[in-house]
């Protein structure tokens, strides 16, 4: 049986980027239901398909997995390639990968995700300037261990589904990560399924008033490349 991904605005959703970007790099077949937002708070409209009202939903059959992180272990259990194979890479990149899940709240709320903008920044706070250090220091320790081109080495892998988010945050806001860690950003926007994702978040029409406001609040849009 096929899954069945939802996700929202290819825009907007970070968190749907994850388990989709991963599923179709690796060649996973799913379905794919987009279910916009429509409102600031969609829980009502979302609890039809997802126990938490929220994307990203993965359903498998009678079964619904909630949660990105919760989508890719059900996943890993399911399908070869999900992490590294070797002890040492695997162990990095699940540690990385519930560190973006469970940190970098200040990089969440300053820099909201809008593939389709080029924003120039207001002054950044401390916390996001920790924020930024913090993800460079990992992305150069994952590159340098372990070879690149890749966080955890020569593959894709759910450690850069995790962060494929911020790829696309880093070059909307301009944010410096070093020439290392932005060889890796260079890398996963080259990506075939980053392409794809961003082509269709190109061509998106749906706009969403208080994810318009977040980006207002970052700082002032300097280019819109999002289709009127």
């Amino acid at each position: 049986m096929t899954y069945t991904l939802v996700t929202a605005n290819r825009n907007y959703s970070s968190w749907s980027l994850r388990p989709w970007v991963l599923m179709t790099a690796l060649g996973i077949p799913f379905i794919d239901r987009i279910e916009p937002f429509a409102q600031a708070v969609n829980y009502s409209a979302f609890r039809s398909f997802s126990p938490t009202g929220q994307v990203p939903a993965l359903i498998d059959g009678e079964r619904t997995v909630w949660d990105s992180l919760g989508i890719i272990l059900y996943l890993a259990d399911r399908h070869p390639g999900i992490w590294p194979a070797d002890e040492a890479a695997r162990a990095f990149a699940q540690c990385a990968t519930a560190e973006m899940h469970s940190g970098f709240s200040t990089l969440r709320n300053d820099c909201a995700m809008n593939v389709g903008v080029r924003v120039e920044p207001h002054m950044h706070s401390p916390a996001l300037t920790r924020d930024i250090a913090r993800l460079t220091e990992l992305w150069e320790e994952g590159l340098s261990r372990f070879g690149g081109p890749f966080l955890a080495g020569r593959a894709f892998t759910a450690v850069d589904a995790f962060y494929a988010p911020v790829a696309y945050r880093v070059r909307t806001y301009g944010l410096d990560v070093g020439p290392v860690a932005r060889g890796w950003v260079d890398h996963m926007l080259a990506l075939p399924a980053m392409r794809q994702w961003e082509t269709e978040a190109l061509a998106e029409t749906w706009r969403e008033d208080s994810h318009e406001a977040e980006i207002g609040a970052a700082g002032r849009i300097v280019e819109d490349y999002r289709a009127i």
